[in-house]
């Protein structure tokens, strides 16, 4: 506790400072996905707060912000809307049973979570290319910056005769849309002049302070945090300290049926908040330049999440608009994310009525500035001189995170990454040919051999015209993957049914002993010179216990 205290004064002013800022920002949008998944603004901003509170105590990375996002609050709307219909088929109905789904899969999605970062997966996304990177940022912007957009409209509320229910958006016109312009125009040059006037107050705060101050005392007529609650078909922001939610027990049936229900959901919920917490995570790393624990940071937002489920809160994942909109707030420290999720309850529980008159004009003035902030406009700098692969890559990833979903857009960038980077090694397999005077000719192979070389590799052989004694040197190429070995494995048994004799030379030792295992007959064919100079190049440096000048080749 001691050393948890000292890391977090240093920065203590600004953490508190930029965790306040970050909660205004985190509200409206917070509510805008409980109203996507059509449930209760209060069971999204206790999740907010306990997954929050949580990942900014336990996580890997002081300085990202968690809470309730939509990228996870999208993927349970199917699953609430099939669950109320599960419900309602028990010998006893229970009404809004899909909710209790929703609790009971936030916490298996938490589980996952922490398998993940007891099995040390994090450390995967090191594997996500930087042009990825970029292209996941570049879309995020954008669909943020459209989320604001939707922000200029009006949402009523309408139930049908059956009950189902539909909300009507309808954009602003003449004055209302001026004055919402003229308030977005006002926080944005606040936070952009403040700076280069003093450094000691926090812009964005200052900004919405003072938005929301000329809103109430010159009694314009705008949407605010609390209007935009009530038209979304919510009652406002009071509520209760989060407990223990006990009528889940009470409703939910404990039994395969169940879990064959909402593990899909659980998983997919897991595998996306996993994704967007551990981009983000890196995004933070690269802003400043320090290093986090991606497996540590599973753990955490596995914790939030079941904590989340238990005391009937939705689930969450790390958030990088807020969390950038915290980092240029000045935020670093882990106080930063406390001072959020302990703030955000304090509004919920005591402050509702002064939130609530916030101005949305203020806070979509803080996202756009964040757009801003967080857009890649190197990119277009950069697209004529990066490898046209990565350039591919960092458009296809942006217009699918734009068009679908971050998890997919990740997903397929790697996939391209990956291809475009097995093409291209492919091309690299080379064959060296020469021979001995005794008659004997010699393949020295250079590059990789995987799968994607293994037709060029083929094509390097004549077995027909080849003498009868045929050598291959794998000294200055490394055998990757079960492929490759398959393809020695062919390539001498057409050298041994054509009547030649081959031997290979240089495998490394974990080629030699799968080979072994394979075929005893390639005791036979692999040549293990120990006299040869070059012989223990073919070797992993970890094989040899002492430094390999001691050894005499």
């Amino acid at each position: 506790m001691t050393d948890f205290i000292r890391k977090i004064v240093p920065n203590a002013k600004d953490d508190v400072l930029a965790g306040i800022t970050v909660s205004l920002a985190m509200i409206p949008e917070v509510v805008a996905f409980a109203f996507v998944a059509q449930i209760d603004p209060l069971v999204a901003l206790s999740g907010a707060f306990i997954v929050g509170l949580i990942s900014a105590i336990f996580g890997g990375r002081p300085g990202l912000i968690s809470g309730a996002a939509g990228a996870v609050a999208v993927i349970f709307v199917t699953m609430i809307s099939e669950g109320h219909t599960r419900g309602m088929l028990f010998d006893q109905p229970v009404e809004n049973m899909g909710f209790f789904y929703l609790f009971a899969c936030v916490i298996l999605m938490g589980i996952i979570q922490i398998f993940a970062g007891v099995f040390k997966l994090g450390r995967f996304v090191r594997l996500i290319p930087h042009s990825v990177m970029m292209g996941f940022v570049n879309g995020l912007a954008i669909v943020i910056f459209w989320a604001q957009v939707k922000m200029f409209s009006h949402k009523s509320l309408e139930v049908s005769s059956d009950g189902v229910k539909n909300y009507i958006t309808t954009f602003m016109t003449g004055t209302e849309l001026y004055i919402m312009i003229g308030l977005v125009a006002l926080t944005m040059a606040i936070i952009w002049l403040l700076p280069k006037l003093t450094t000691k107050i926090p812009a964005s705060l200052t900004a919405i302070l003072v938005t929301t101050l000329l809103v109430v005392f010159s009694g314009l007529d705008v949407t605010t945090v609390g209007s935009y609650i009530i038209e979304g078909g919510g009652t406002g922001l009071k509520g209760e300290f989060p407990t223990p939610n006990l009528e889940l027990w009470e409703n939910l049936p404990i039994n395969l049926d169940t879990l064959s229900f909402i593990l899909p959901y659980a998983f997919l919920a897991a595998s996306v908040g996993l994704i967007e917490s551990l981009m983000t995570m890196n995004l933070v790393d690269e802003l400043t330049e320090t290093r986090g624990n991606g497996n540590r940071e599973c753990i955490a937002q596995g914790a939030g999440n079941m904590v989340s489920g238990l005391f009937g809160g939705t689930g969450g994942c790390g958030m990088i608009g807020q969390t950038v909109i915290n980092i240029n707030a000045g935020g670093r420290g882990r106080l930063s994310g406390i001072m959020m999720a302990v703030t955000l309850l304090t509004f919920i529980l005591f402050t509702d009525k002064f939130i609530e008159q916030v101005p949305i004009a203020a806070l979509i003035g803080v996202m756009f500035m964040m757009v801003i902030e967080t857009f890649a406009w190197s990119s277009f700098r950069i697209l004529k001189k990066i490898p046209r692969s990565d350039a591919f890559v960092l458009i296809t990833v942006s217009v699918v995170t734009v068009i679908f979903d971050l998890a997919i857009a990740v997903f397929v960038g790697v996939i391209i990454s990956a291809l475009a980077f097995a093409w291209e090694n492919a091309k690299k397999i080379r064959a060296r040919r020469r021979v001995k005077t005794d008659g004997t000719k010699v393949y020295e192979i250079w590059g990789p051999l995987f799968f994607g070389s293994i037709q060029a590799f083929n094509d390097k052989f004549d077995v027909k015209n080849d003498p009868d004694h045929v050598e291959i040197d794998f000294i200055e190429s490394r055998i990757s993957d079960h492929s490759a070995l398959e393809a020695i494995f062919i390539l001498v048994e057409k050298y041994e049914a054509a009547g030649k004799t081959i031997r290979l030379k240089h495998l490394s030792e974990d080629c030699k002993v799968l080979m072994y295992k394979a075929s005893p007959k390639f005791k036979d064919v692999i040549i293990v010179d120990v006299e040869d100079p070059r012989y223990h190049l073919a070797a992993n440096p970890e094989e040899f216990p002492k430094p390999l000048s001691e050894y005499k080749f």
